[in-house]
């Protein structure tokens, strides 16, 4: 299925793709579990984050935190408060920095802990888009706060497109310690 442009297909993808990503998880080794990630031998990974997570709880912190984002992106903005997607003092072009502050704040975060983070976050971004309809979540133009995007694709981008994100830096890890 390409990227969802309904929202029957956006709340299908995420809830597949985080089934997905759980059932990974789940059967991970413990040799697996306890091996640093490790992806320097690998030419093709030169993006920030295939140095930045070192682990499986890396990977589930930065998933809850770009949760938490648009979560009070939307919470604010819906109640008149004019809130950019990434916090002030960061943009798009510097959210690589956001992303290791996100890591840096959860070094002493247990892997359980992780989980349940996610699995809470996952539970409260899919009720939130269950709370739009089709077209607010699918039409541009809807909300001036969006730009010139659709809430929709935001929704899309925090879960099953990163869920997918995260299954492939899962799977090279495994791969690595075949």
């Amino acid at each position: 299925m390409g990227r969802p442009t309904t929202k029957t297909d956006l709340l299908s993808s995420a809830a597949a793709n985080y089934d997905k990503l759980n059932t990974l998880i789940s059967e991970l080794t413990e040799r697996e579990l306890a091996a640093p990630f490790d992806f320097s031998g690998d030419e093709k990974k030169k993006e920030a984050h295939w140095k930045r997570d070192k682990n499986l709880r890396d990977v589930l912190v930065h998933l809850y935190e770009w949760h938490g984002l648009l979560l009070c992106w939307v919470h604010a903005n819906l109640s008149g408060e004019d809130k950019p997607f990434i916090p002030k003092p960061y943009n798009w072009k510097t959210y690589g920095d956001m992303n290791v502050e996100f890591w840096k704040k959860h070094q002493n975060t247990s892997l359980d802990d992780a989980k349940a983070m996610l699995q809470k976050s996952h539970s409260e971004i899919m009720k939130l888009a269950e709370t739009f309809s089709n077209e607010e979540l699918f039409s541009k133009g809807m909300y001036q706060w969006v730009g010139g995007s659709t809430l929709g694709s935001y929704f899309v981008s925090v879960t099953a497109s990163h869920y997918d994100w995260a299954m492939k830096k899962i799977k090279a890890h495994r791969k690595n310690c075949a």
